[in-house]
């Protein structure tokens, strides 16, 4: 019998291993961009555990493995933040990171008036940028950050429940 994929708040005790499974999903990456520097690789524990304090982060376990995480907030303007969704390679393409993602805009959600959800990935994360096309973002700019890497920022509007028709 099979274990299921629980997602989750995290918690304080769960640092360790996002920052752990976030190394390890940022590695290909890096090498796609060829950039060992880039920020997911390089934050520090103490970095992560603030994070956790001001931030939502969720993460989907496998028994007491976390395989998978995601994070965000919802900013002053109304807009959900989205970032460093990961999941373990191992457990890629079988919609892990579609339903962290679903779940991670109801959390925003429910912190109040949302308009619109945002995230950004790398122009060469091909998987990343069909993952979220079929999700329902769509690209918004794309932004140079140096000779070989580009962002390319996605927004995704808040779909509003039809009234009732009386």
């Amino acid at each position: 019998m099979g274990m299921s994929v629980i997602i989750s708040a995290a918690a304080a005790e769960d640092a360790e291993q996002i920052l752990k499974l976030q190394y390890l999903g940022y590695q290909p990456e890096a090498e796609l961009y060829g950039d060992w520097a880039i920020e997911p690789l390089t934050q520090s524990l103490e970095s992560l555990r603030a994070e956790l304090t001001e931030q939502h982060f969720l993460v989907a376990r496998l028994g007491d493995e976390v395989v998978g995480t995601v994070r965000g907030h919802v900013g002053a303007d109304g807009v959900g933040r989205i970032g460093r969704l990961v999941v373990h390679p191992r457990m890629q393409r079988h919609g892990l990171g579609g339903r962290l993602l679903d779940a991670l805009e109801r959390r925003l959600a429910e912190d109040g008036r949302v308009s619109a959800f945002r995230l950004f990935t790398g122009h060469r994360s091909l998987g990343n940028l069909r993952l979220y096309a079929r999700q329902g973002y769509r690209q918004t700019r794309v932004e140079q950050v140096n000779s070989r890497l580009s962002f390319v920022h996605l927004e995704k509007p808040v779909s509003t429940p039809l009234a009732a028709t009386a």
